[in-house]
Parts: C-alpha cells; structure tokens; sequence
C-alpha cells in the first residue's frame, strides 16, 4: 500500500476532525441564538425569590509572551470569572441564574426580595429584607 494510502487516510481524518469542530460551532451559536430567541418571545415575570447560593466559575487561558529573535519568554495569563446565583421562588422550585459581578456582590445568601426575569435571562433582584 505504500506512503500515499497513509498521508491520504490522515488528510480524510484532518477533514473529518476539522467538519466536526466546525458542526459543533455552528450546533452552539444555532442554539445561542435559539435561547435568545426564546427569552425574548418570554413573558417578563416578577416573583418573591430568596437567595439560596452564589457561585463563581474561573476559567484561564495563557497567550505566548513574545521575546527576542530566540523565541517565547514567557506567557500572559487571562482570568475570566463568571456569577450564578441560585433563587429560591415561593413554589419551592430553584432557578440559577448568571450575572454581572456588581449583582453577584450585592446580594448575600438568605436575602429575600423581588426577582425578575424572562426566561432564563435574569434582569433584576430587589431586596425587600
């Protein structure tokens, strides 16, 4: 079989790889889009909610740091944080909810207010106690 049937099954399995990462990025924004949309068509609803619990989620990611002609020295590091808070409505049911960090540091777990929201967008949280 020789060289030539290996370099064309690794072409095929690069093309395969490169049509699966494209499908799942077109998959996420078809259902970012589909989430929006949803949202949107929602009724803006306002209930009586506790705070139940608050979360933050870090990601980092690490870009090279150019140097001299003798390559990399180093590497930046990006820090990103991202807020959920978990609602507790009269009915018993939770809904977690991602938010600004100005928001996230404004409430404490046992707080009761008035939470308002459309669909799974969160738009408000006023305290009432």
């Amino acid at each position: 079989m020789g060289m030539g049937f290996f370099f064309g099954g690794l072409e095929v399995l690069v093309g395969l790889g490169f049509l699966a990462v494209f499908g799942m990025m077109i998959f996420m924004l078809a259902r970012g889009i589909g989430e929006w949309n949803k949202n949107n068509h929602s009724p803006q609803l306002t209930v009586e909610a506790q705070v139940v619990t608050k979360r933050s989620q870090t990601s980092t990611s690490q870009t090279p740091v150019a140097g001299d002609a003798s390559g990399v020295h180093g590497f930046h590091t990006h820090y990103d944080i991202v807020y959920y808070i978990t609602f507790q409505v009269e009915s018993g049911d939770r809904m977690e909810f991602h938010v600004s960090g100005r928001e996230y540091g404004m409430v404490v777990e046992g707080d009761k207010g008035r939470l308002t929201f459309q669909g799974t967008r969160y738009l408000s949280f006023e305290r009432t106690i």
